[in-house]
């Protein structure tokens, strides 16, 4: 038996989310939405730093592993991706932040029109409902609660700011407002205590609608074709075969590795490489898992002379008290994220926007082996963490099928590090954190500086020590791009594959070049732009 559609959204994640309630939303159209999956109603994600848990939890996360990256130490590295209604904004670290203003210039003098920032700044005010309410930069009535928790930040935070403000660098409290330079406090997706994924701003309150049937544990197999059509799909829904229609469009939102993967088991991508996997070739797209971006975040460890979040939560009491402090004001470091502060700063002074990230947590714990981190495990001493993560890298991986069956992992295959000048700005934004951690502000704080240590000084030693020790701020994108070249590009400005009619993608995939931030706010709203160009409303 084969359902009929209007409208079927593959993926229900940060993007997917918001597009399927959208397309609902005025009740004339019935829409599928599709989530390999299951459903996001449970403890450990609705609260916020439950994350540390679901980060190794295989019943919400896909938990995928790169292939050995040659120029980042030849070590695979983690890649945790949201197997749950709300898809990654459910299991992630609920930073806010939606990149700079150039960078979606940058997309529009690609080729892209409508995606400059003078487009997309409506349409993250229209989703936003910032704890400041509505002003030029924010919105104060959308779905998607954004909370700056202030007086819930740590004390060392404070001690961050004031050393980077000794450093050169402003501090700004809002990375989203006027401009994104600067030290200050991160914004989160949490409201009222609760972590405000993708599903719980969109999906929760549509749920209820007759005209939108979400399908959970449905793992898309392949897209059914009448010729440059595209007119449905195969999923199999709880291991049962199954099959729908889209009357008008099939919209694929499963994220950098789902959405190009899907393509590609359905004949769509390079030619050569498809045959080789005896999978018949539908149309010759290039493009498809080409382009593959990601942050890669480099850590620092101190010990501290002061209390951090280790001293609350390394101890079984404190955990409980901290517990206890949850149930019942929904406030404290249970109801937080625990990368609390950070910054933007710019590593040469002749460059006219920041190109490194900075994070701070006013906590620690050790990194194991791939798929061994405990993050609800602190350390049993004072300590904290700082890192970098370059904004804009030049490197480029991809994405490719091992084979045609569409439940196997695909290859991942980041190549961090891989240019000259991925390494050179690494090695700058280093060099300004060891600037930072050396103010007198930080030399107060800081006992002894644990990792790397104080005797990793010269270039060459830090370079290994970022091949050797970094790795994915778990934000990939680009392996759909958008652009207007079907030879390189594999969707439209409007994205449309190119090629194909009644199929597009619309998530993290189709970056033309990775946002300088945190890339859940820049996905959903691609989720809500998409809506305004496939309901007219553009």
């Amino acid at each position: 038996m084969t359902d009929r559609f209007d409208y079927i959204v593959v993926g229900a994640g940060s993007a997917g989310c918001a597009l399927a309630a959208r397309l609902s939303e005025s009740g004339r159209h019935r829409v599928l939405l599709l989530e390999a999956g299951g459903d996001d109603r449970q403890f450990w994600i609705q609260i916020p730093i439950g994350y540390g848990k679901s980060f190794y939890d295989p019943s919400v996360n896909w938990m995928y592993m790169s292939d050995p990256v040659p120029t980042a130490g030849n070590r695979q590295t983690y890649w945790p991706r949201g197997k749950v209604l709300g898809g990654s904004s459910s299991i992630n670290a609920m930073v806010y932040v939606r990149g700079q203003a150039e960078d979606y210039e940058d997309w529009k003098a690609a080729g892209n029109p409508g995606w400059g920032w003078d487009d997309v700044l409506p349409v993250y005010k229209r989703m936003e409902a910032h704890q400041d309410g509505e002003s030029a930069w924010h919105g104060g009535s959308g779905p998607v609660k954004v909370t700056a928790p202030l007086e819930d930040l740590h004390p060392l935070c404070a001690d961050f700011f004031k050393a980077g403000a000794e450093a050169g660098v402003p501090v700004n409290p809002d990375f989203n407002g006027a401009s994104q330079e600067g030290v200050g406090p991160y914004h989160f997706t949490i409201g009222n205590g609760f972590r405000m994924s993708a599903a719980r701003a969109y999906i929760w309150p549509a749920r209820r609608r007759p005209n939108l049937k979400i399908e959970t544990n449905a793992v898309a197999e392949r897209l059914l074709f009448d010729g440059r059509r595209v007119t449905g799909i195969e999923y199999r829904a709880h291991g049962v075969p199954r099959s729908a229609t889209a009357g008008a469009e099939i919209i694929l939102a499963g994220g950098a590795i789902g959405s190009p993967a899907l393509l590609l088991q359905s004949g769509i991508g390079p030619a050569e490489e498809l045959r080789n996997l005896g999978i018949a070739v539908h149309t010759d797209r290039p493009g498809v898992g080409r382009n593959l971006m990601d942050h890669y975040i480099v850590d620092q460890m101190f010990r501290s002379r002061r209390p951090s979040l280790n001293n609350e939560l390394a101890p079984w009491w404190g955990r409980a008290l901290a517990g206890m402090r949850y149930l019942l004001t929904l406030r404290g470091p249970v109801g937080m994220s625990l990368n609390q502060a950070g910054g933007f700063i710019r590593t040469r002074p002749d460059l006219s926007r920041p190109n490194m990230q900075l994070y701070f947590s006013p906590l620690s714990y050790q990194k194991g082996a791939p798929g061994k981190r405990a993050l609800m495990h602190p350390d049993p001493y004072a300590a904290f963490l700082t890192s970098i993560s370059q904004c804009r890298p030049t490197s480029r991986g991809y994405l490719k099928l091992r084979s045609a069956d569409p439940h196997e992992a695909p290859e991942i295959q980041p190549n961090y590090l891989s240019t000259e000048f991925d390494q050179q700005e690494n090695l700058e934004g280093f060099k300004f954190m060891r600037k930072l951690t050396d103010t007198p502000t930080m030399r107060e704080v800081i006992e002894a500086e644990v990792s790397p240590g104080p005797d990793v000084r010269s270039d060459d030693e830090m370079m290994d020590y970022f091949r050797n020790t970094g790795g994915s701020v778990f934000h990939p994108s680009g392996t759909c791009r958008m652009g207007p070249d079907p030879a390189n590009d594999v969707i439209r400005e409007d994205l449309r594959v190119h090629g194909l009619e009644n199929l597009r993608v619309a998530d993290a995939s189709i970056f033309p070049t990775i946002p300088s931030g945190n890339t859940n706010a820049p996905s959903i709203m691609v989720g809500e732009k998409a809506s305004d160009i496939i309901l007219g409303n553009r």
